[in-house]
């Protein structure tokens, strides 16, 4: 079923980007897995997706290490290789203070920097492992109280504070529209998001659109979409 589900998920996106006038390639799908187990994360490396991202930390950590002993056991026995060096780790959930240095140790990209704070501890804690830390930040262009994201008014400040971190690098916004019934309703807060990327110097990513709105979120400029529930249950369009 996964296979399947990929597979029309692909389409969908092919056609979002056609009416759009951009490559498909432009556009990177993100398998969120929280709550996956590692069989189900290898049917999606199966269907040559490598950007698998997750919400909690401590739960990338067990499955990263759990993929990791599979990949090192199959290669040992002549059997099919699970490769970790091509898998690229996205943390797509709230990062807690406290959860940076695990964090950093296996995220190739961190969505969700919405403080001055995190951003903070994540370039001291990169810095003691010799790496600099691609991160997005966070916006909260809902408005909603129930959803984290630094406010889009403060969020210029917030840019300029991280421009002075070394090992830290800041490759764009992230931002989650409401729960709405028509994906289309969805529009307007894609469209805040890429106004405020648009007013920044050197960004290259927007990471927007879930399960029921990706393709308004790729036609709304979205070069990373974060899909979970339609890959592993089949949601229609």
């Amino acid at each position: 079923m996964v296979k399947e589900n990929l597979l029309n998920i692909k389409e969908r996106i092919v056609s979002a980007c056609v009416r759009n006038g951009r490559e498909a390639a432009s556009v990177t799908l993100v398998c969120v897995c929280k709550n996956r187990s590692p069989g189900e994360i290898r049917q999606v490396l199966d269907a040559s997706i490598v950007d698998i991202g997750e919400n909690k930390v401590q739960e990338a950590l067990l499955k990263y290490n759990q993929l990791s002993a599979c990949a090192a056991g199959a290669s040992a026995s002549g059997g099919k290789r699970y490769l970790l060096n091509p898998i690229k780790w996205h943390m797509v959930g709230h990062l807690q203070t406290n959860k940076v240095k695990d964090a950093v140790k296996i995220f190739d990209l961190i969505h969700s920097v919405d403080s001055q704070r995190i951003a903070w501890e994540i370039d001291k804690q990169a810095a003691r492992i010799n790496k600099v830390q691609d991160i997005l930040i966070e916006v909260n262009i809902s408005g909603e109280e129930s959803k984290f994201g630094v406010e889009p008014e403060q969020l210029f400040k917030l840019v300029e504070s991280i421009s002075q971190f070394k090992n830290v690098r800041l490759q764009g916004l992230m931002g989650m529209a409401p729960a709405v019934g028509d994906p289309q309703e969805a529009r307007p807060y894609f469209r805040k998001l890429r106004g405020l990327k648009d007013q920044i110097n050197g960004l290259t990513h927007l990471s927007m659109g879930m399960s029921n709105d990706f393709e308004a979120a790729i036609e709304e400029g979205a070069t990373i979409v974060r899909i979970g529930r339609a890959i592993f249950e089949g949601l229609e369009a």
